[in-house]
């Protein structure tokens, strides 16, 4: 038994429920019309124009959708607060964060796993999408980056479906 929760009535459901059941429903002769479902949204309803050095909102959402959920969250972190975040401030923010906390120990890595999924969906020969200032110990993302990384998340908060997750565990 398939029932689409998208495209098929109430009434549809529940008639084939009673049929698997073996109930035998009087079968309406004219099933009313499904109401019409929005389009999903996807990553292709981003936009390919460049927002400088090859970069478009597609492949900002690519980047996000390949990092894995604690790199998204301190991307996403450093987006909220306008492209510019210290690494001290990274890190007590995400030591102490109430639901998905990244132990100190962590986070430079986490930032790290940022620069590699670029080198492997990014455009090519670009500078890194999230620019270190060692002497300040900043990390920065180019304004216009920002501004398409908001749109790419908007859609990643829309489609979860599309965002890598977790790699499973392990059996002991």
């Amino acid at each position: 038994m398939t029932i689409d929760t998208e495209t098929d009535t109430y009434e549809q459901a529940f008639a084939a429920v009673q049929t698997a059941y073996g109930l035998r429903p009087a079968v309406p002769t004219d099933w009313p019309d499904a109401p019409a479902s929005e389009p999903r949204p996807g990553p292709e309803d981003l936009s390919e124009k460049n927002l400088g050095q090859g970069w478009t909102d597609r492949t900002l959402f690519e980047v996000i959708a390949s990092l894995m959920p604690g790199a998204r969250m301190v991307l996403r972190r450093i987006v909220e607060v306008g492209g510019t975040a210290s690494y001290d401030d990274g890190q007590q923010y995400f030591a102490d964060h109430p639901t998905d906390p990244i132990p100190p120990t962590r986070i430079g890595g986490t930032l790290t796993s940022i620069k590699a999924v670029q080198r492997r969906v990014g455009p090519l020969g670009v500078h890194q999408l999230l620019q270190r200032d060692e002497r300040a110990q900043l990390y920065r993302i180019d304004r216009v980056l920002v501004e398409g990384l908001q749109r790419a998340y908007v859609l990643a908060d829309a489609r979860p479906d599309l965002l890598r997750r977790e790699p499973p565990v392990r059996g002991t």
